[in-house]
C-alpha cells in the first residue's frame, strides 16, 4: 500500500541529509597559527581589522621601508597566515610590507556562517581598505597575492578595485563549478544531485559561479596579473592555469609553471620566491 505521507517524509529527510552533508563537507577546517615571524627572526605586529559585517579579521604586519609597497598575502581553504610565511619572507627581503591575512573562519579570525570565494575577496578588500586607511603615505602601492581559494578571491577583488598594482595567483582553479565537480565525483553521485548541489551552493553564496570564475575576473583586471601553478598539482590541474590564460584577450596574465610542484607545496614555490620579485620589480612594483 502507497503511503504519501511517508514517501514526503523520506524526501525530505534524503534533502535535509543532503543539505547538512554539503554544509559539513564545504566547512573549512580552522588551523590556529602554533609560529609566528618572530620565530623565523622577523619582526611583526598583530593587526585586527573590524569589518563592515561586524567580524574581526586578524593578521601579522611584516613593516620594511615606511613607504615601500605593501603585498597583502591571502591563505587558501584551511589554511592561515602562517602556512603562507616561507612566501612572504623572500618578498619581504626584497623591501616589501607583508600584511599576511587570516580570512573568517580561518586561523585567528571571528566565524561566519560559511566560507566561500566572495566571502575571501571581502576579506582581502577590508584589508585593502586597512591599509589605505592607516598608511601614512596615501600614494602606497598595495599588491595583492593569494593561494587556491585565496587565489581566486584576490582576482575576484582585483577586477572590482582600480587601486591594486600587481595581483600574484598561485594554484587558482579555472572556475568554481569544475572544482566541485571534480571533488563531487568523488562520491559516486548521479548527476542530478550533482546538478542540484551546485545549484543549491551558487544560491548560498550569492553569487553566479560565471561571475566569481577566475577565468573571467582575470580578464577583467587592470594590473599585471602572474599566475603560478605546479605541474604536479592534483587539485587543481595546471590545464585550469592555462585555461585561465587563454581565456583572457587583452590583459592576458603571466605564467609561472613550477616543475614537480603541487597543489600545497608552499616551500616549492619559495625556492622560486626570487621569480616572483623579478615580476613585480619588471612592473615597477618592487
Amino acid at each position: 500500500m502507497y503511503y504519501p505521507g511517508i514517501a514526503l517524509l523520506v524526501i525530505i529527510i534524503i534533502i535535509t541529509a543532503t543539505l547538512l552533508a554539503v554544509h559539513v563537507g564545504f566547512r573549512a577546517p580552522r588551523r590556529i597559527e602554533r609560529n609566528n615571524p618572530a620565530d623565523y627572526g622577523f619582526a611583526y605586529k598583530e593587526i585586527y581589522i573590524r569589518t563592515d559585517a561586524g567580524k574581526q579579521l586578524y593578521a601579522w604586519r611584516l613593516p620594511a621601508v615606511e613607504h615601500a609597497p605593501i603585498l597583502i598575502i591571502l591563505h587558501g581553504w584551511g589554511g592561515n597566515a602562517e602556512l603562507m610565511l616561507p612566501l612572504a619572507l623572500p618578498l619581504h627581503r626584497a623591501g616589501m610590507n607583508i600584511l599576511l591575512l587570516d580570512a573568517r573562519n580561518h586561523g585567528r579570525c571571528d566565524s561566519a556562517s560559511f566560507s566561500s570565494l566572495p566571502r575571501f575577496a571581502e576579506d582581502a578588500g577590508e584589508a585593502v581598505d586597512w591599509v589605505k586607511a592607516h598608511c601614512s603615505d596615501p600614494r602606497q602601492r598595495i599588491a595583492l597575492l593569494g593561494h587556491s581559494v585565496g587565489g581566486g578571491a584576490v582576482l575576484f577583488e582585483a577586477s572590482r578595485r582600480y587601486d591594486i598594482v600587481a595581483v600574484i595567483s598561485i594554484a587558482v582553479f579555472a572556475h568554481p563549478e569544475w572544482m566541485m565537480r571534480r571533488y563531487l565525483e568523488r562520491f559516486m553521485l548521479p548527476d542530478f544531485c550533482i546538478a542540484w548541489i551546485l545549484h543549491y551552493i551558487e544560491r548560498l553564496i550569492g553569487h553566479r559561479y560565471s561571475g566569481i570564475a577566475p577565468m573571467n575576473t582575470a580578464c577583467l583586471i587592470r594590473c599585471p596579473v602572474l599566475l603560478v601553478h605546479g605541474t604536479a598539482d592534483e587539485t587543481v590541474p595546471v590545464t585550469d592555469a592555462h585555461a585561465i590564460q587563454d581565456h583572457c584577450r587583452g590583459n592576458k596574465p603571466e605564467l609561472l609553471l613550477i616543475e614537480g610542484g603541487t597543489h600545497d607545496s608552499v616551500e616549492e614555490i619559495e625556492r622560486h620566491g626570487d621569480w616572483l620579485v623579478a615580476f613585480l620589480r619588471k612592473e615597477g612594483v618592487v
